[in-house]
């Protein structure tokens, strides 16, 4: 071998040794990029298993929460039920009209006109009334032993229904069944202010009372129930366009009848036929 060849040889060994460095570089960069890469891989799929991990947790404790519910929503219904069934009862055993001896109670109740609290504000500490024969004409001393207390005669249902719908509008029957309580609570206050001693009277109620005797001895409004337009002030009948359809359907279904004495326009409650 001369010294050319020797040189050759010498030169293809150490090209063939830098080539296989290279390649184990390279080898060495690919082995760090996949471990690097699974490690992200991995961390990515361990944070989704944790979020599925949770959501399940969520739906299990969800499930649990509704689960335990249902028994106290079954006795929920099951109250509901039974309170049903006992309105459903009671809605059956109601009587169309209500007796008369209630009125008193209710009128109590919703009288709201003033003339109630009048008489019993000035006669407090004076114990229970007492009728004095001196202070009214036999007439009205007669009238005054066989009063009875303001009716009630609620309309019905099928009533309301009869009426044509302009007519009615949009009339509720508890509306108009309030009204009726209100008109028997001011005919109530009128006639305890006309059973009232006059010399226990304030003077202004004293005024009021001796108008309503008047009117009391008008022929048309004589033995009856009535009360003034002046007296109407709620709670539910009212002057405005509502309380004054309540009126023509209540004139209409025969509950009051309507005359004028002097000045007053007088409101009668009458029997329906």
């Amino acid at each position: 071998m001369d010294l050319k060849q020797a040189g050759g040889s010498l030169d293809a060994l150490i090209s063939s040794f830098n080539t296989r460095i290279v390649e184990l570089q390279e080898l060495v960069i690919g082995r760090n990029m996949y471990a690097a890469n699974s490690i992200a891989d991995l961390s990515e799929i361990d944070t989704a298993v944790k979020a599925m991990e949770f959501q399940m947790q969520s739906i299990k404790d969800r499930l649990r929460e509704e689960t335990e519910a249902i028994p106290k929503a079954k006795k929920l219904v099951e109250m509901s039920l039974r309170q049903q069934n006992k309105l459903q009862s009671m809605l059956a055993h109601i009587p169309v009209r209500l007796p008369t001896s209630t009125s008193m109670a209710v009128s109590d109740k919703t009288s709201n006109n003033g003339l109630m609290q009048e008489i019993s504000s000035h006669n407090h500490g004076f114990g229970s009334l007492k009728l004095e024969e001196e202070s009214a004409p036999p007439q009205m001393q007669k009238e005054k032993k066989s009063r009875a207390s303001a009716p009630l005669w609620y309309v019905t249902a099928d009533e309301l229904d009869s009426l044509s719908s302009y007519m009615r509008g949009r009339l509720t029957l508890d509306k108009v069944n309030a009204a009726i309580n209100d008109m028997a609570a001011y005919a109530e206050a009128n006639a305890q202010l006309l059973s009232a001693p006059r010399n226990k009277l304030a003077e202004n109620a004293l005024e009021k009372a001796l108008e309503r005797r008047d009117i009391a001895m008008n022929e048309a409004v004589k033995g009856k129930h009535f009360f003034l337009e002046t007296d109407i002030k709620g709670p539910v009948l009212k002057l405005d366009i509502t309380g004054k359809s309540i009126l023509t359907v209540l004139r209409h279904l025969g509950r009051i009848n309507e005359t004028r004495v002097g000045h007053q326009r007088v409101i009668i409650l009458i029997k329906p036929q």
